[in-house]
């Protein structure tokens, strides 16, 4: 693990394949490492990360593989469960998968004897997005290029379903709000969905086109960013359901938007993978130019850490991370 000056990356780990998507497990796993998932073209891995920043008696960036899970198939998306523990006897990981022959894979895991994965059908076309719910992590929303919204249960049944306008790109669930669903559609609507009525109560407008990301701020959940266009945009759901801020930031087209998890005037934007580099831009709502610019070679995915404000892309046989000042 080594500190990488030339593309002003703060850490990179060698991968042995392409990395599509790469996730930081959001939520407490019982254990002072974090746990990290990326998955590639016919695999996902597991491993666990210390930072210098967290723990002094480590050097740069530690990090281990755990186990790896034949997929068979490119890994679209990732999303952790709230179930997995370190800290548990035997440790339980558990998380699911988007994959582009259209299914739902969810993985569980002892790290020993016991793998066990099941496959989830109903989508039509590529799957953009899923999270569990994270309280219980007893269901599993997704969203589709074939214009719908479904909550599954870790058997599969299909619980919900939601018939959007256009393709679904992103889906967040809010520890704070977790009767709600918000869907972001490719035509510029984002909408939250009563889970207990079915029904939709609120929508917001980017009034710009192709909306291609949209995330949940996770330390203040009246505040919700995306990317459309090559702008990001935020808006305060309180105040209108028009963006309050936005600013063009990706010459070629903005990809993703990730809030930080520590911070609630933190962000990270991606341009689109080109065909050389990608350019990762870190953001704070107090500053009107971007607080740090990474690139890396052809990049897709995008995470932040639990509890540090550093964020990882994946890339050509490699994650990179960048460490920002809050």
């Amino acid at each position: 693990m080594k500190q990488d000056s030339t593309r002003n990356t703060s850490y990179t780990v060698d991968c042995e394949d392409y990395v599509h998507v790469v996730k930081f497990n959001p939520f407490d796993n019982g254990d002072s490492c974090s746990l990290i998932a990326y998955g590639g073209n016919n695999y996902v891995v597991v491993g666990t990360c210390r930072f210098q920043e967290e723990d002094a008696e480590v050097e740069g960036m530690q990090y281990k593989t755990l186990r790896t899970f034949h997929h068979g198939i490119r890994v679209d998306a990732i999303a952790w469960s709230p179930e997995t523990r370190l800290d548990a006897i035997p440790p339980q990981i558990r998380f699911c998968t988007a994959a582009s022959d259209r299914k739902i894979r969810l993985f569980t895991s002892d790290l020993q004897d016991k793998n066990e994965f099941k496959t989830f059908d109903g989508h039509s076309d590529y799957i953009n997005d899923l999270v569990f719910a994270p309280s219980e992590g007893q269901e599993i929303a997704s969203v589709s290029d074939d214009h719908t919204c479904r909550v599954w249960d870790l058997e599969g049944n299909e619980k919900a379903h939601f018939v959007l306008r256009s393709p679904g790109m992103s889906v967040c669930w809010h520890p704070e709000e977790v009767f709600k669903l918000m869907v972001a559609e490719k035509n510029g609507t984002i909408r939250f969905y009563d889970l207990i009525t079915q029904q939709a109560i609120l929508s917001l407008e980017c009034e710009q086109t192709p909306l291609m990301s949209a995330d949940w701020c996770l330390k203040n959940s009246l505040k919700i960013g995306a990317v459309a266009g090559s702008d990001w945009l935020i808006w305060d759901i309180t105040r209108s359901s028009y963006p309050q801020d936005k600013r063009p930031v990706h010459v070629d087209r903005a990809r993703l938007f990730r809030w930080s998890r520590v911070n609630e005037n933190l962000f990270a934007t991606t341009g689109y993978p080109g065909k050389t580099t990608t350019q990762l831009l870190v953001h704070h709502l107090g500053h009107p130019q971007p607080i740090l610019t990474g690139t890396a070679a052809v990049g897709s995915g995008l995470t932040w850490h639990r509890t540090l404000p550093l964020c990882a892309v994946g890339g050509d046989h490699k994650i990179f991370f960048w460490i920002t000042e809050m």
